[in-house]
């Protein structure tokens, strides 16, 4: 699986949309907390993260759910663990 940061942006906006089809990826800034860009609620913002379990196959902790805020923060963690 490529780890392009490109490419995996791409994707998680994909899954994003695929969750909240309203979201335009244009409009949305990578460094800002997604979830006040999105109207997404906690169970949007679960399924989120399962899809990109699902996509990806990185198990993502509960723990670590604080840590994803901003796009960047999740292309950032994906690519880390993609490597």
């Amino acid at each position: 699986m490529s780890t392009d940061r490109a490419a995996l942006m791409a994707t998680v906006l994909t899954l994003l949309r695929a969750i909240a089809p309203e979201v335009e990826p244009g409009t949305l800034t990578p460094e800002r907390p997604l979830r006040q860009q999105v109207d997404l609620d906690s169970m949007d913002w679960l399924n989120f993260l399962l899809s990109l379990h699902e996509r990806f196959g990185v198990s993502i902790p509960e723990s670590d759910y604080a840590g994803l805020v901003c796009l960047n923060d999740v292309v950032n963690y994906l690519q880390a663990r993609l490597k």
